[in-house]
């Protein structure tokens, strides 16, 4: 019997060596076959795919490092796949239903803010009963499909002991996105005839684009990051501030973050960005002291330091000058056989374009003429002297009008509705770094809805740090019942 036993045993150390030798040869057919570029992203989507499998959020925060990198790739390295966030995100998506799998753990639970996000996913494929282009309709639902699937798997790592860590380990990562494109930004705002020249201020002084190749989503996704990591600095603060204690090493971190990414989206010089940013301050600070009257006052106080400092000068004037026009960009009227001139381009383009997606709406009151159909309908639709479609309404509100119609727009308008209540709910009933989370959360939300106004923030993957912002949310919403839960219980008992 035993030596029966040392036979399968050496059968099995034979087997071993034989599968490393085997390994070890195709290593070596690859490292000879492969350019250096095609190995490092060979070895780049083989560590994911293992990381995956034992930790599903490697894949996740790999898609979120790569995914903002599409449109630069697309033109500054064609020998590599513009999607490479997306097909990271995708490896995650596989080594987590792979363990689930192997270890029978795989469920479908609808968490909180599921249902009205499935809502709204079922008003998308609605609008595509009659598409004018299935395809590309087909491609902007996947999208939102994506935000539920981040939704569905993250939501289930942050469950269990290990929740708050990998919290951490994902407001880590997109802090340290968000200060990468900073840098980045506060370089190109600095460029010397580097940058495409439609992005020149004044000499030497470009609008920063980061990897978007476009200043305004660049903006706005800093200010997304910026207001998520604004919200942990004030609470922070504002604690330290209370409690009269010397401020943690880590807090001045986190104050430099915010600093660099907050140069960064001065360097887009993007309107819509900044009225984003500043909504969301003014969010943040309105619900920062647990007393709403405090909150108010804080309000004024920043809304009065604003007008101060413009009232005196005190804001360089190109600054100004493109904080007070922008009431230009929001107003509404009818375009058709206005004069077009250098001065009123802008504003005219716009507005021709959001009076295209009324006239889709009308004709498509309910169901739109298709998610992701903005481009493909509007030569039906277009005003005669703007024959060329901006790939979107520049309102992103219109746009959902036009290609999901009322039913779409109103599912969406719900979701933000449950968003914006829980997070309320968990401002209020939470401290410590869990309440600076759910500010920072009230924030980076505000900022995707003021800039949605102007523009349409949904593109270069944004979908899956989207997708990971309204997980966390739904994280604080689960925290926040068992907090609220808890106290009821000791105040019962």
């Amino acid at each position: 019997m035993i030596d029966r036993l040392f036979w399968r045993l050496s059968r099995f150390h034979f087997w071993r060596a034989a599968l490393w030798v085997a390994a070890g040869l195709a290593c070596g057919v690859l490292i000879a076959v492969l350019a250096p570029l095609e190995l490092l992203l060979l070895c780049l989507l083989v560590g994911v795919a293992v990381g995956s499998f034992f930790e599903p959020l490697v894949g996740v925060i790999a898609g979120l490092f790569f995914g903002p990198l599409r449109a630069w790739l697309a033109i500054y390295a064609p020998g590599i796949p513009d999607q490479l966030g997306q097909g990271l995100f995708m490896l995650g998506v596989a080594g987590w239903i792979a363990r689930g799998l192997a270890r029978r753990e795989l469920r479908l639970t609808l968490g909180p803010l599921a249902l009205p996000l499935w809502l709204f996913l079922g008003a998308g494929l609605l609008s595509l009963w009659s598409p004018f282009d299935l395809w590309a309709g087909f491609t902007e639902w996947a999208k939102w499909l994506q935000v539920a699937l981040t939704l569905w798997m993250v939501g289930e790592r942050l469950r269990g002991a290990k929740a708050q860590l990998r919290v951490m380990a994902l407001i880590i990562a997109l802090g340290a996105i968000g200060v990468g494109q900073g840098l980045l930004g506060i370089w190109q705002h600095r460029l010397a005839g580097e940058a495409p020249s439609h992005f020149l201020i004044a000499p030497g002084i470009y609008r920063a684009y980061g990897t978007f190749m476009q200043p305004n989503p660049f903006g706005g996704f800093l200010g997304l990051l910026g207001a998520l990591l604004t919200g942990l600095l004030l609470v922070s603060l504002w604690e330290v501030i209370l409690a009269r204690a010397p401020a943690p090493r880590w807090l001045w971190l986190l104050g430099g973050a915010v600093l660099v990414i907050a140069g960064g989206l001065y360097g887009s010089w993007s309107r819509g960005a900044w009225l984003g940013f500043g909504a969301a301050l003014a969010a943040m600070a309105a619900l920062l002291p647990r007393r709403s009257v405090w909150g108010m006052a804080l309000v004024v106080v920043f809304a009065g330091a604003v007008l101060l400092l413009m009232a005196t000068d005190a804001l360089p004037a190109s600054v100004e000058a493109r904080l007070t026009d922008f009431a230009a960009y929001l107003r509404f009227e009818n375009v058709r056989g206005v004069g077009i001139n250098d001065a009123n381009y802008a504003v005219i383009e716009r507005m021709a374009h959001w009076q295209a997606a009324l006239g889709m709406w009308e004709t498509h009151f309910w169901t739109g003429v298709g998610i992701g159909n903005y481009e493909a309908a509007y030569p039906l639709f277009r005003l005669v002297n703007w024959p060329y479609a901006l790939g979107h309404a520049h309102n992103f509100y219109l746009n959902l009008l036009a290609e999901t119609g009322l039913i779409g727009l109103g599912a969406y308008l719900l979701l933000f509705a449950a968003i914006f209540v829980r997070l309320w709910q968990a401002t209020r009933s939470l401290s410590g770094w869990q309440r600076g989370l759910a500010l920072g959360l009230v924030g980076a939300w505000t900022q995707i809805s003021v800039h949605s106004m102007v523009d349409n923030l949904y593109v270069n993957n944004v979908h899956l740090h989207v997708g990971v912002l309204l997980a966390l949310t739904a994280w604080l919403v689960g925290v926040q019942r068992v907090t609220v839960c808890g106290d009821v219980g000791l105040s019962g008992g």
